[in-house]
């Protein structure tokens, strides 16, 4: 089988790739498995200053590493530039607190000695996603590996660059071989890898019908696994908000990576008493946006991943517009490249409302009150994270409670932190990666019991 990664802006192709058959996959799992029987035996000092080597040579080749993910998915130059720089912040990070995050936890009982200490579990398999390329993959492999695991990568198929990419920078680190592989292959060698004996936990990210799938492998093998799947989070905006500052933070909220983002904010949830002026300072900063060549730094929204996600986007607009909603801005597709769009009266029920829409694409919903703001926002199946502007913070932090997604943010658009765990709850999927929890996931918590 071949694969091809095909630059969304201009059609020409970026890359070809023959997949690896079954006998070479297992081969790549045996030396996995055979690495992490000496890479756990390392010193965390050793793991951290190869961790800080990786930050680095992500800084010293940006340029080269931006331009393949903008060649092969299509965001903006200048925020591919903005991603292979934060991967090498996760790196920085894990590198600083890694000894704190792994020490063992004194705990006091009836034994002379007890204690917690935290090993690693083995090969840890990662299906990622094309959307941020090297942000997916840095995020899950800077703790994982640190923490003395080894890992296998299998990427998605059109942005099968950025993964050999990915594996040159743990090598010119100088990471042993076989910590770190991609592999190229179809999803059909999923269930191969995971009933492998060296792999002991699955990490995903990606559409909600991939997540089942692997956790449904995951369970039939007994595997630990971690799930980042879709969200559909709002964006509510009370009446004593500073408009000017919601605005401008909520065309970040969304046009950011072309909205092609699960964290994005997609449903904007507006107190009536604002929404006519949010809705016409933001339908104006739309359109103020810069489309064009992704190579450009000027260019602030680029096209879709892939023209069948265009194709997808172009489907929610016009179903919702039959459906009843109101069609403010944009709305028009040109193969991968799809407008900028803002549809209006949108309500539970309409695609726009009740989907995830993986695209540049605003829904604008009206509430009556606070509470009938949050009610709205409640009713989705996933669960990522909630925006709130106001200037009323006490009352904020009050309703944080009532909100049952992973992230709450206020006066802030959601985001994802090294410092902070990340994650989300429903149909958003499960565990938490990020922070002290994202190294958590993948350890051995072992109880340690010393009796004289």
């Amino acid at each position: 089988m071949e694969f091809y990664s095909t630059n969304p802006y201009n059609g020409e192709q970026v890359g070809k790739y023959t997949a690896q058959k079954e006998g070479e996959t297992i081969e790549v799992l045996n030396n996995s498995g055979k690495a992490f029987k000496e890479w756990k035996k390392t010193s965390l000092s050793y793991r951290t200053d190869l961790l800080k080597k990786a930050g680095q040579v992500l800084r010293d080749n940006v340029e080269e590493y931006a331009r393949m993910i903008t060649r092969e998915m299509g965001k903006p130059i200048s925020e591919s530039r903005s991603e292979v720089n934060k991967c090498a912040w996760v790196c920085d990070y894990y590198a600083e607190n890694a000894s704190d995050f792994l020490q063992q936890e004194e705990i006091k009982t009836d034994a002379t000695h007890s204690y917690v200490r935290h090993d690693p579990l083995g090969s840890v398999f990662a299906i990622m996603p094309w959307n941020f390329p090297f942000w997916q993959v840095f995020r899950f492999a800077a703790p994982t590996l640190t923490a003395g695991n080894t890992g296998v990568l299998k990427h998605a198929p059109n942005v099968f660059g950025c993964a050999i990419k990915i594996e040159e920078v743990f090598e010119k680190a100088g990471y042993p071989k076989s910590v770190f592989q991609n592999l190229i292959v179809h999803h059909d060698q999923t269930e191969l890898i995971i009933a492998h004996e060296a792999v002991q936990a699955v990490t995903l990210t990606g559409s909600e019908a991939a997540g089942s799938a692997v956790a449904q492998l995951s369970g039939k093998y007994i595997k630990k696994s971690l799930l980042e799947l879709g969200g559909n989070n709002s964006f509510i905006v009370w009446e004593d908000a500073d408009i000017e500052r919601a605005v401008k933070t909520a065309v970040s909220a969304r046009m950011l990576n072309c909205g092609q983002s699960c964290i994005a904010a997609k449903r904007f949830i507006l107190l009536e008493g604002i929404y006519d002026e949010f809705v016409s300072k933001f339908k104006a900063a739309v359109s103020e946006l810069q489309s064009g060549d992704t190579m450009e730094d000027a260019t602030q929204v680029g096209t879709l991943a892939r023209k069948d996600l265009a194709d997808q986007l172009q489907s929610q607009v016009k179903r919702s517009l039959e459906e009843g909603a109101e069609l403010l801005l944009g709305g028009e597709q040109d193969n991968c490249f799809h407008q900028p769009t803002i549809l209006g009266n949108v309500k539970p029920g309409m695609a726009a409302f009740d989907e995830e829409t993986f695209g540049p694409l605003a829904a604008i919903i009206k509430a009556s009150s606070i509470e009938e703001a949050f009610e709205l926002s409640e009713k989705s199946k996933f669960g990522l994270g909630t925006t709130v502007f106001t200037k009323n913070l006490e009352k904020a932090m009050e309703m944080a409670g009532s909100v049952s997604d992973g992230a709450y943010f206020v006066n802030e658009l959601v985001k994802s932190d090294p410092r902070l765990p990340f994650g989300g709850t429903k149909r958003s999927g499960y565990g938490r990666e990020l922070a002290k929890e994202g190294m958590m996931e993948f350890v051995n918590k072992k109880t340690v019991y010393v009796k004289a």
